[in-house]
């Protein structure tokens, strides 16, 4: 049986693009269909993925994502990311993590960075994000960084990759309960000894917890991921070294940028992911 997760947004403006979604260990992608205008599709070039690009033709514009009840992968693509200031770890930070990760078996490793990276941040919205003004990831020094899940496990994959992990960034929605969530999530997932290990080191934070371990929800709910990696390029539609594409979004005055007014939700939450 397939679960299906809907975004819909005001078609008043121009161009909308969205991810196609993309497959996990938790479930099979089985695309994007879109209801209330034209439909074309681009492949970003720095990560391979598929974009959709919709010309409106109607007051709103539904985007409904499908995935099959049993396992899939993520895409290779996701663990080779291109470099840009979002992937590229300061020298300070790479010297960090060395000496965090130690030595023995890489999984021991990324739990001493995961857990060290949660110990870096209390979770928050902040409207100055740490990496603003930077051409890389910065090192954080001592105390406490306000962080959204995107700041967590930014720093956090630039600390796995500086150590040799492979790792890879997953956005999509996360709905704690049955019906809607508000916005889209983010998680890190690593590939070691040829298995994924999946980290959410916000939802510990938000639980009061600093002891993250590869576990995606130590707080329950239902989540699928629909696009990767950071540092995204179009040029046919005018954005370039996009943080993360995850919500709908619209160019507006040269920038792009996600609907004020949106509603996600969920169409058949009887399972735990």
């Amino acid at each position: 049986m397939a679960v299906g997760v809907e975004i819909t947004v005001p078609g008043t403006e121009g161009v909308i693009f969205a991810p196609v979604g993309v497959s996990s260990p938790q479930a099979q992608s089985l695309g994007c269909t879109v209801r209330g205008g034209s439909v074309r599709t681009l492949v970003e070039p720095t990560s391979g993925q598929e974009v959709v690009l919709v010309t409106p033709d109607a007051p709103e514009v539904t985007f409904r994502y499908a995935f099959a009840d049993h396992p899939g992968r993520y895409p290779e693509a996701m663990f080779h990311p291109a470099p840009s200031r979002h992937t590229l770890a300061a020298a300070a930070l790479e010297e960090e993590a060395r000496a965090v990760a130690g030595t023995g078996d890489d999984l021991t490793r990324a739990i001493r960075l995961a857990r060290h990276v949660a110990g870096r941040f209390d979770y928050g919205h902040p409207e100055q994000k740490f990496t603003d003004g930077h051409d890389h990831v910065p090192h954080l020094a001592c105390g406490l960084t306000e962080g959204s899940c995107i700041d967590i496990h930014t720093y956090l994959l630039a600390s796995l990759r500086a150590v040799g992990i492979e790792a890879g960034y997953a956005v999509g929605y996360f709905f704690p309960d049955v019906g809607e969530c508000t916005s889209g999530h983010c998680w890190a997932v690593t590939r070691i000894g040829g298995q994924t290990q999946e980290w959410d080191i916000s939802h510990f934070l938000q639980m009061g917890r600093r002891d993250a371990g590869p576990a995606l929800n130590p707080k329950g709910g239902f989540r699928v991921p629909v696009g990767h990696s950071m540092g995204l390029s179009l040029a046919e539609v005018g954005f370039e070294d996009l943080k993360l594409l995850v919500e709908p979004m619209v160019m507006r005055d040269g920038q792009p940028v996600r609907f004020e007014t949106r509603t996600i939700t969920l169409s058949r939450p009887d399972s735990a992911v």
